[in-house]
């Protein structure tokens, strides 16, 4: 009887940590999107880079390109990332509230970033732009990169590599950029930063 007694508080302790865990994991999914980290991000040459904390709300300012598209929700979070020189990152994550929704900010962000440098030329006259669509990877749901170029009358050029990643009802846009132009941007480096991206949203 005893022996009975003790295996029936075994399996109520076991499924109250059960029913722990799964709060606990409920209640960390429910906290926002996951992060890059500094290894998640291309190399840099000379300079480590260094994290920022991962903060509510949005950037301000809001990232090239992309500002006015995320909505500045409860689910709305992100990092700053930079390094020594020029060169610096920065990534926004959003829950939305379907599935669906999520499918139409991220649709919504693409358009944007590929209409990106045509949009800043009518904005500039005299300036030059010009953007790369560097395609999907095989990431979360969906993930694509794309590039732009920038560069002012008598000023230095600047490029920016750009990640749209969607998975399930959560969203992120990465953004790398430094002074520069396409042919000197680590695409390649960039589309593994896309794929940690996925796995860590």
């Amino acid at each position: 009887m005893r022996r009975t007694r003790t295996v029936a508080a075994l399996t109520t302790t076991a499924a109250a940590l059960t029913a722990l865990a799964a709060t606990a994991t409920t209640a960390t999914a429910a906290a926002g999107p996951g992060f890059l980290e500094a290894d998640d991000l291309p190399p840099h040459a000379t300079s480590p880079w260094y994290t920022g904390e991962v903060a509510k709300g949005l950037p301000d300012p809001e990232p090239f390109c992309v500002d006015g598209v995320v909505p500045d929700s409860g689910k709305t979070y992100h990092r700053l990332f930079g390094t020594d020189y020029d060169t610096h990152a920065s990534q926004i994550g959003v829950t939305t509230a379907s599935r669906q929704a999520a499918t139409k900010l991220a649709a919504k962000l693409e358009s944007r970033v590929a209409g990106c440098a045509a949009d800043w030329l009518r904005k500039n006259p005299g300036s030059s732009a010009s953007w790369d669509d560097y395609g999907r990877v095989e990431a979360g749901d969906s993930a694509h990169v794309y590039g732009v170029h920038t560069a002012p009358p008598e000023s230095e050029h600047g490029v920016s590599l750009f990640a749209v990643v969607r998975k399930g009802a959560k969203v992120t846009v990465v953004r790398w950029a430094e002074m520069g132009t396409l042919a000197h941007a680590p695409v390649d480096a960039f589309r593994m930063t896309t794929t940690k991206a996925a796995a860590r949203l």
